[in-house]
C-alpha cells in the first residue's frame, strides 16, 4: 500500500510531536523531586509549546503544497510513516516509563531519546518543504540540538 503526504501533513505531524513534547515534559516536571530538574522540564514544555507554534503557523502556510516529485514514491513514503510510527512520542509505554522512572536522570534519557527522534525527524522535513520554510524548520531544529546539550549536561 503506497503512503504518500502532503507538506502540510507532514507539519501537522510535527504539531503532534510537539503537542506530545509538552504533555511528556509537564508530567516529568510534575514527577520530579529536585526543584532544579523541575525547573528545567518545565522550561522544555514551554518550549515544546513554542515549537508547536512555529509548526501550526507552518502547516496553515503550507496549505495544499505538493510535495517534491522525489518524496512521493512509495518507499519514502513509508520511510516518512516509519520516522512517525517509531518515534519514542508516540510509544504507548512511554508515560508509564516515566511514572516508574526511578530518578530524574532515567526521565532525562527518556527526554534525550525524544529529542534526537524528533530531531532526525525535523531534519526529514526540512528537505520537503520549499526552501521559503526551511529556515523555520532549521531553527527548530538548532533548538533541539541545543535542548539534547542541555540534558546531556544534566546527567553530569
Amino acid at each position: 500500500m503506497a503512503v504518500f503526504f502532503q507538506a502540510a501533513e507532514i507539519a501537522a505531524a510535527a504539531v503532534n510531536i510537539e503537542r506530545q513534547g509538552q504533555v511528556f515534559y509537564s508530567n516529568a516536571a510534575n514527577a520530579a523531586t529536585n526543584p532544579d530538574a523541575k525547573d528545567f522540564f518545565l522550561y522544555f514544555a514551554k518550549e515544546e509549546a513554542r515549537h508547536e507554534d512555529i509548526f501550526q503557523q507552518l502547516k496553515d502556510r503550507l496549505g495544499k503544497i505538493e510535495l517534491p516529485a522525489w518524496s512521493t514514491n512509495e518507499e519514502y513514503g513509508m520511510y516518512l510513516q516509519a520516522l512517525i510510527d517509531s518515534h519514542s512520542i508516540f510509544s504507548p509505554d512511554l508515560q508509564k516509563r516515566l511514572a516508574e522512572a526511578g530518578n530524574e536522570n532515567e526521565a532525562i534519557r527518556l527526554a534525550m531519546g525524544f529529542e534526537k527522534d524528533t530531531i532526525l525527524f525535523f531534519m526529514e522535513m526540512r528537505e520537503l518543504v520549499p526552501d521559503s520554510e526551511k529556515k523555520f524548520v532549521q531553527q527548530c531544529i538548532d533548538e533541539e540540538r541545543s535542548h539534547l546539550r542541555q540534558l546531556s549536561s544534566m546527567l553530569k
